[in-house]
């Protein structure tokens, strides 16, 4: 007997209808409840796919007010150096759609952007997002399509912002021992990588 679950009509049986207060959440633009979160926002999660459907997951974070808002429909996110490898931006060359979630620390709910990304180097925009001295290397602006806020229950149940729910520091995973191991390349050494890591945090920020 199989327990997957292969419908919608079986999904739906499974949990029931949404209240209408879920159904009514959902505006297709930022308002200025929207935007106020976005201001107070130090971090988000960008989402996209390429045209095969591959997805990713990529943290941007910086100062409350990071991210821009041109108006009610477009916003945009600057993008800061990083790895170089560019995995949202060729993402979202091939396939506009994204998704962000917001996050306010110490606040539960969190803010859901649905739309259509493109990436722009124009100036007037990049330099007021200019952060450490120093402008973005792009900005991915987003058009607008969904705009919500989340409930906090999944925020809650894992005591995110409880510091009395924390791992102890000593048994987190390293950040540096994962990429040693993962690599594979015996000419850098964990301790080796720990440095590199370090020092872009300090010196390679913008």
């Amino acid at each position: 007997m199989s327990h997957d679950i292969n419908s919608f009509e079986e999904l739906r049986a499974l949990f029931g209808e949404p209240s209408d207060l879920a159904k009514r959440k959902v505006i297709p633009l930022v308002d200025e409840h929207c935007s106020n979160y976005i201001s107070q926002s130090p971090f988000l999660v960008l989402s996209t796919s390429d045209e095969n459907g591959c997805t990713d997951a990529s943290p941007r974070g910086d100062a409350p007010g990071f991210v821009l808002v041109l108006d009610n429909n477009r916003i945009v996110i600057p993008e800061r150096p990083g790895n170089k490898r560019m995995d949202s931006l060729k993402n979202i060359l091939s396939n506009a759609r994204v998704g962000l979630l917001f996050l306010i620390p110490g606040m539960l709910e969190t803010l859901r952007v649905n739309g259509k990304a493109s990436l722009t180097r124009e100036p007037e925009l990049l330099g007021r997002m200019k952060a450490g001295g120093k402008e973005p290397l792009l900005g991915i602006v987003v058009e607008v399509e969904e705009c919500y806020i989340q409930c906090g229950k999944a925020l809650k149940r894992s005591g995110l912002w409880n510091p009395e729910s924390w791992a102890d520091s000593s048994t987190l995973p390293k950040g540096a021992e994962i990429l040693a191991a993962h690599s594979k390349m015996p000419e850098w050494s964990e301790v080796e990588i720990q440095q590199r890591l370090e020092d872009g945090y300090k010196n390679r920020l913008y």
